[in-house]
């Protein structure tokens, strides 16, 4: 079985989406597919074929997340042992060495990254380059645009 890393906010928010579909989408859904078989000749009927496919986008989904859910390892970080190392769900205050520009990463599962709030994969070139280290360590990271040299400045466990 495949096990899926997670915050607690991650698990959180895939059950909250798993609620909202079996709870309202897959109901709006089964109306729009009977509204639609009303109107005669399913052939022909858009509408009838637009709520089927749908359907199956939906259920999907729904599958999707209870699989995750399934195999999920929520991992809460302030838990952890708090001795500096970059480990998964911790934020990681970072500096260029080449041009001195300060980034600041959480990492995270993959359902839960969003690069541009700052939530990056465990999976990710960057988090793979920086997992394991320390506080103060130099981290050197194949990026899309060439090898950065990132310090290590802050290890947050929140």
């Amino acid at each position: 079985m495949q096990r899926y890393p997670m915050t607690p906010e991650g698990h959180a928010a895939l059950e909250a989406e798993l609620k909202q579909l079996k709870t309202v989408e897959r109901p709006r859904i089964t109306n729009a597919i009977a509204e639609a078989r009303e109107h005669g000749d399913l052939k022909e009927n858009a509408e009838y074929h637009a709520a089927r496919e749908q359907q199956g986008l939906c259920e999907a989904r729904i599958r999707d997340i209870e699989a995750k859910l399934g195999g999920s390892q929520v991992i809460d970080p302030t838990k952890l042992p708090q001795d500096g190392r970059v480990v998964f769900g911790v934020t990681v205050v970072l500096e260029n060495i080449d041009d001195g520009e300060e980034r600041r990463y959480k990492i995270v599962g993959d359902d839960e990254a969003d690069f541009k709030t700052g939530k990056i994969s465990v999976n990710s070139p960057i988090a793979r380059g920086l997992v394991g280290k320390s506080e103060g360590d130099e981290a050197k990271i194949q990026t899309p645009s060439g090898l950065v040299e990132f310090e290590i400045l802050e290890v947050i466990y929140e």
